[in-house]
């Protein structure tokens, strides 16, 4: 499968859900935008696009089985649902290992391992931000403390009109 193709398959899984669609679109936008910036290599950048699509796979489990979609209930849970929904893509196992990982940890900002990692984290805190109307002092917490891509930082900062 090819990119559109996961997503396509995403937006299904997504049964109907909107703000869902929504969220992934402008994840993977964002993670894609940041990754072409940051000129990563065509296998990183894939595997980061497939993660920023999949990330919230685990929220429709997570509404269902605790009430709420809590970001560590996420990680915990969304590692088996992505390989699961991978499985028929066509990409190798060390990728799928990968998207896994990436996916049960978009919520964790320690430890971050590479710049798909960072990436991810950077383009769903810039739209959970811009959703859930974060503070201005939060978003300059975030840009301070987590935000490494010079390319994240630029689109944080456009994204909602912050002083350099």
């Amino acid at each position: 499968m090819n990119i559109s193709q996961i997503m396509e398959k995403m937006i299904a899984f997504s049964n109907g859900n909107l703000h869902a669609m929504n969220h992934l679109m402008c994840v993977w936008t964002y993670a894609k935008t940041i990754g072409e910036l940051e000129g990563l290599d065509r296998k990183t950048q894939e595997t980061l696009e497939i993660a920023a699509i999949t990330h919230d796979i685990a929220c429709p489990l997570c509404r269902e089985k605790y009430g709420n979609t809590n970001g560590k209930r996420q990680e915990e849970e969304g590692a088996p649902l992505v390989r699961s929904f991978l499985a028929d893509a066509g990409l190798s196992a060390e990728q799928v290992d990968r998207v896994a990982y990436l996916v049960s940890h978009h919520h964790t900002y320690t430890d971050i391992d590479g710049i798909d990692y960072q990436i991810l984290i950077e383009a769903d805190y810039i739209v959970n931000a811009s959703e859930s109307g974060y503070s201005p002092e939060n978003r300059k917490n975030f840009l301070e403390e987590h935000m490494k891509t010079e390319s994240g930082k630029r689109l944080l900062r456009s994204t909602f009109c912050m002083e350099t």
